[in-house]
């Protein structure tokens, strides 16, 4: 991946049906904000440079950002005219990075992996692509723009809405995920000729590919390794289904690396916590943030670990911890809080 690269997250929506005090991009997934998990995966894939666009309460996005990385740049959408005008906003970003590639991608897909970033743009670079679509296959891909390939070179040739499509094309499982790889010139030279000629009044990025096409760029789409680099959360039910498959594949890579889970009850564990070996984890366990857990540890049950690091060999039944360091083996009284201020507290 050239240092040379850039990444435009798109972070600016409302997310009315999630009926929440915070824009959608900071929704939580196993108590971590989707936009983390997309800005986590941006980075691990070794793309340096990084801009969010923000709109709907943009000051709390702004503020997560600053205890994130400060130096991730930000660009404001006053108004949410759809992903093409989002992207118009970070138009002088992208102009401080000519002549490398931007990934663009929305800040609420939390599960798109570093490995599909790489993958897409090793075929955007090899192939000189002028826009790489990351795309998935879904077995209803039902409400989804699908994606058409040139019967002759299997390029791609267009994204066709659910609305505009064919019953032909609606039988295409192949997807747009939202995701693309641009040459930052490319897009740069034809964002002004994205129009807002539709019933909805918006300017959609989907068209900058349309339009890249029709000036005779290569288009391309890379499939994305899982159907889960497309999910995203409208509603808070769809975002309960997120931190079903999250907490489901958190849960069965512990239990492949040897993790003693004997009943996963109301067993909770964030995507950043490393356990170590010969580690039991019991009912009612909670682990978030960057909390570490030494081997031989049991966790458990009913405890609550936030950001803490967990010395080897400790029990911990009936706990609450946040931000503090449990010496190896150490004692800790069942109903104690520990604290970063106050070592070990009894309720």
């Amino acid at each position: 991946m050239s240092q040379k690269n850039c990444a435009v997250i798109l972070a600016a929506g409302e997310g009315k049906r999630m009926k929440r005090d915070y824009p959608k991009a900071l929704a939580p997934v196993l108590f971590k904000p989707m936009l983390e998990w997309v800005l986590d995966s941006v980075k691990s894939a070794g793309i340096g440079h990084l801009c969010v666009v923000t709109g709907h309460l943009h000051e709390q996005v702004e503020r997560f950002l600053s205890e994130y990385d400060r130096s991730t740049s930000i660009a404001y959408q006053p108004q949410q005219r759809g992903t093409g005008h989002a992207v118009m906003m970070a138009a002088d970003f992208l102009r401080s990075n000519s002549g490398a590639s931007v990934l663009v991608l929305n800040g609420d897909s939390p599960f798109i992996s570093p490995q599909d970033i790489q993958t897409a743009y090793e075929v955007h670079r090899e192939n000189e692509n002028a826009v790489t679509v990351i795309s998935a296959e879904l077995p209803d891909p039902k409400g989804y723009g699908r994606i058409v390939r040139d019967p002759q070179t299997g390029r791609l040739a267009a994204i066709v809405e659910q609305k505009d499509a064919s019953a032909e094309v609606q039988r295409i499982q192949e997807i747009n995920s939202g995701a693309y790889w641009f040459q930052v010139d490319s897009l740069l030279e034809i964002l002004s000729e994205i129009k807002n000629d539709n019933a909805q009044g918006e300017y959609y990025l989907t068209d900058a590919i349309r339009i890249l096409i029709e000036h005779g760029g290569q288009a391309d789409a890379c499939k994305a390794g899982s159907a889960e680099a497309v999910l995203g959360a409208n509603d808070c039910l769809q975002l309960a289904e997120l931190n079903r498959i999250a907490r489901e594949k958190i849960l069965t890579e512990l239990l492949l690396q040897g993790t003693d889970i004997p009943c996963s009850d109301g067993v909770l564990i964030g995507p950043d916590v490393v356990i170590g070996r010969s580690v039991s984890i019991l009912p009612g366990t909670i682990l978030r943030g960057r909390t570490s857990v030494g081997q031989g540890c049991v966790i458990g049950p009913n405890t609550v670990v936030t950001d803490c690091s967990v010395g080897e060999g400790t029990a911990l039944n009936s706990v609450q911890c946040s931000g503090c360091t449990i010496k190896p083996g150490q004692t800790v009284v069942p109903y104690s809080i520990m604290t970063s201020h106050a070592k070990t507290d009894k309720k």
